[in-house]
C-alpha cells in the first residue's frame, strides 16, 4: 500500500479498542442522532465476523431480538461507534461464524473460553466475591 495512505490512516486511528476475537460477546455503544438530540444506544451480541485492516476494519455483531436474528456491521474506527466492551470471551474454532444464522435456541450458544494464569485467577476471585456479596454470605 502507498506510504502516504498508511500515514494518514495511522493518524485517524485515535481510538483504543479492547482486544477481542470472533465468538466474543461484546457491547457496542453507538451514537444515535434523533433530530436535535444525540444519545448512546447499546447493541450487545456475538461477534460473528471481522474483516479489513487499519481504519477500514469492520465487525459483524449478531443478536436475537424478540425471536428474530439481527445483524449489524460496525466500522470499528467510525466516529459513530463510541466504545466497545467485551462481556465474555467465546471458544470457537472458525474465523467466521455464519453457521449460527441457521441455529436456534441452545444450539446458538458459544462455549466460554477458560482463562488461566494471573488474569484468570483475578477474574475468578472477583466473580466469587461478587457472588458472596449478593447472597449476604462472607
Amino acid at each position: 500500500m502507498n506510504a502516504t495512505i498508511e500515514r494518514i490512516e495511522k493518524q485517524q486511528i485515535q481510538k483504543s479498542i479492547p482486544p477481542f476475537n470472533i465468538g466474543d460477546t461484546v457491547q457496542v455503544f453507538v451514537k444515535v442522532i434523533e433530530g436535535d438530540r444525540v444519545r448512546t444506544q447499546v447493541f450487545e451480541g456475538n461477534v460473528i465476523a471481522r474483516r479489513g485492516r487499519n481504519t477500514r476494519e469492520t465487525i459483524t455483531v449478531r443478536k436475537i431480538a424478540y425471536g428474530v436474528g439481527v445483524e449489524r456491521i460496525f466500522p470499528i474506527y467510525s466516529p459513530v461507534v463510541q466504545d466497545i466492551k467485551v462481556i465474555r470471551q467465546g471458544r470457537v474454532r472458525r474465523a467466521k461464524l455464519y453457521y449460527l444464522r441457521g441455529k436456534k435456541g441452545r444450539n446458538m450458544r458459544i462455549e466460554e473460553k477458560e482463562t488461566f494464569g494471573r488474569a484468570g485467577a483475578a477474574a475468578a476471585k472477583t466473580v466469587t466475591e461478587t457472588k458472596a456479596g449478593t447472597t449476604g454470605e462472607e
